[in-house]
């Protein structure tokens, strides 16, 4: 069955893609959660804003689109020719300086392959917590390894390629990490199954870091990564 994001533009996606494709990633994350019309969600190192458009446009969903890097000028031109202005607010954050919102605020929070970068510590899980709403959701996606490597040593055919403060943990110890929140039940934690898919798809971007890319997964040959989704409901 066709997808919401195999129907899209493939050559618009490809423009905007800045890691493995946000957009299919959100679709197959998505369908673990209890998406409703209307819900207001912060997307969190949204990007250029792919899985903001999917949020809005497959679920009518209201979206915060919060990023570093891409600024919200850039991002509002590109959600307003798609005619979704009114649905999508793009802001600049800074998460390692805190959020501009009130607690409660969200339905939900995801973060599609951006939260390994911030929330690899004890501290991130319960200060997102605080906004959401009582029975909101909490969603993220991250590129991740299949096991750890041996004694913190990264395997000789990807030294040149990763970094061990990239961030890219296994399931096993992303579950230990969000099982910690008492506030928070964690629901999922699993190994996605669009990995191989999401990631040719960005090596075929124009972006040159996709280019960059290519090597390196040439070298990983299905060996060592993952993509990790985990998702999860705050305390009633």
């Amino acid at each position: 069955m066709q997808t919401f994001t195999d129907s899209y533009d493939k050559a618009y996606l490809l423009e905007t893609m800045m890691g493995p494709n946000a957009m299919r990633v959100t679709e197959e994350m998505t369908s673990y959660l209890p998406m409703k019309e209307g819900m207001r969600i912060l997307d969190l190192g949204c990007g250029m804003g792919i899985s903001s458009i999917l949020l809005a446009e497959k679920y009518g969903a209201t979206v915060f689109a919060a990023d570093l890097w891409v600024s919200p000028s850039e991002n509002f031109d590109r959600f307003k020719r798609l005619g979704l202005a009114q649905n999508i607010i793009p802001v600049s954050v800074d998460i390692t300086k805190g959020l501009p919102f009130a607690h409660g605020y969200f339905d939900m929070i995801v973060s599609v392959d951006a939260y390994n970068y911030f929330g690899c510590n004890d501290t991130m899980l319960p200060y997102l917590v605080q906004f959401l709403k009582k029975g909101g959701h909490m969603a993220v996606a991250v590129c991740g390894v299949k096991e750890d490597f041996p004694k913190d040593r990264i395997p000789k055919d990807m030294q040149p390629y990763l970094e061990l403060d990239m961030g890219f943990h296994p399931l096993s110890w992303w579950r230990r990490l969000w099982s910690k929140e008492p506030h928070f039940c964690l629901q999922h934690c699993r190994e996605m199954d669009c990995l191989r898919q999401s990631w040719d798809e960005w090596l075929e971007s124009p972006n040159p870091y996709a280019q960059r890319d290519i090597p390196m997964m040439e070298a990983e040959g299905g060996k060592y990564f993952s993509l990790i989704q985990i998702t999860g409901q705050k305390a009633l």
